[in-house]
């Protein structure tokens, strides 16, 4: 299904406004996509989108921001039913310019983006007849050529290796992150952790870091908290880099340093949530995973990005509905964006966005 519409001010930015480094930041709940310049961090732009938009992807080739939406309205077990859209954006006009619907699939929530082959993979919770998957799309056309089982129900987070032969999804309820081979498009095996959340791949393809165990915010953590590496070519994990708290985001940076947002909650009954207090950024040393430090964000971090050179650092923290903006160097805020939120989940997804280049 193919869409057109415009920002809500109903104007284009110009060609100039483009000419920048942007920061788009989804908001839950809002539904919709908010654009900060980069180096001043004023507010550009705000742009609707469907309802409950969770992660971001910014293609470079294409220039081109891809949304997905996972729920109707709630969150993971805890939703009014599954959305099936990814929503294309130009991030220079700020437009929405294509929707792709993931029909028979829905849910679709981790995204990864292969440059050198320009597939696009989208990953989708269960269905009545098929287990949880990866949605494979040619990024040129955007038209879906295959479907990768990953043997579990509910694959969330995706990441692929910067060869782009191997990818890996996080299941929340299964107790293994599930490998495939993105060539021939098969599932190939299971790599044993608690059910997990977010994950990232080391620059050199090296690790694979894994938040684990999942969030529950009805009973204490399952085992202990914090990042699992696996080496990728041993297929298992060699270390824990521990937390006092769970964590939910995992992303390393260009330099490879390891960013894991912890959250800070304790078990409150009848609460979806539980009680949430503000969480806090760890940073660990390339290669060594030696902490370099840890600082305060806000309530709940759930998506980490960095800028391209790997100095700065971006937290979005949905129960706040704010984004913390972290020097990586001093381990320091710059300062907190604010997301506006129209109802409890706030900040999400995160995209940097280089300049456009004449």
């Amino acid at each position: 299904m193919n869409s057109t519409e415009k920002n809500p001010t109903g104007t284009h930015p110009t060609k100039a406004a483009a000419a920048r480094d942007v920061l788009a930041v989804v908001s839950q709940s809002g539904p919709s996509v908010t654009f900060f310049d980069a180096v001043t961090y004023e507010r550009l732009d705000v742009l609707e989108v469907p309802a409950q938009p969770h992660e971001l992807l910014f293609d470079a080739d294409r220039r081109l921001l891809y949304c997905v939406s996972t729920y109707v309205s709630g969150y993971y077990n805890a939703h009014q039913g599954r959305a099936r859209s990814v929503t294309v954006i130009d991030p220079d006009t700020r437009t929405i310019v294509d929707t792709l619907d993931t029909a028979p699939d829905h849910a679709p929530h981790g995204i990864a983006l292969d440059r050198a082959r320009a597939r696009l993979y989208v990953s989708v919770e269960a269905t009545d007849t098929a287990p949880g998957g990866v949605i494979v799309y040619d990024a040129q056309t955007r038209e879906r050529i295959g479907r990768i089982p990953v043997m579990a129900d509910g694959p969330h987070w995706f990441a692929i290796t910067p060869d782009g032969r191997r990818g890996y999804s996080t299941n929340k309820e299964a107790p293994f992150v599930s490998v495939v081979d993105l060539e021939s498009q098969e599932f190939t095996g299971r790599i044993e952790v608690p059910g997990s959340e977010g994950l990232d791949v080391s620059p050199d393809g090296r690790y694979l870091y894994v938040a684990a165990p999942k969030g529950d915010f009805h009973t204490p953590p399952a085992a202990q908290p914090g990042v699992r590496v696996i080496d990728i070519a041993k297929g298992e994990v060699v270390r824990t880099l521990p937390t006092e708290g769970v964590v939910f985001p995992v992303h390393t940076t260009a330099t490879g340093a390891v960013l894991a947002g912890e959250l800070r909650v304790a078990v409150e009954p009848g609460s979806v949530l539980g009680k949430q207090t503000d969480g806090v950024l760890h940073v660990f040393a390339p290669g060594t995973h030696r902490p370099v430090g840890q600082v305060e964000v806000g309530r709940f971090p759930l998506t980490i990005t960095s800028s391209p050179d790997g100095s700065v650092g971006y937290v979005s923290n949905v129960m706040s509905s704010t984004v913390t903006v972290v020097d990586l160097e001093r381990m320091e805020v710059i300062t907190t964006l604010t997301v506006d939120r129209a109802g409890e989940a706030g900040a999400h997804g995160l995209a940097y966005v280089p300049a456009a280049q004449d």
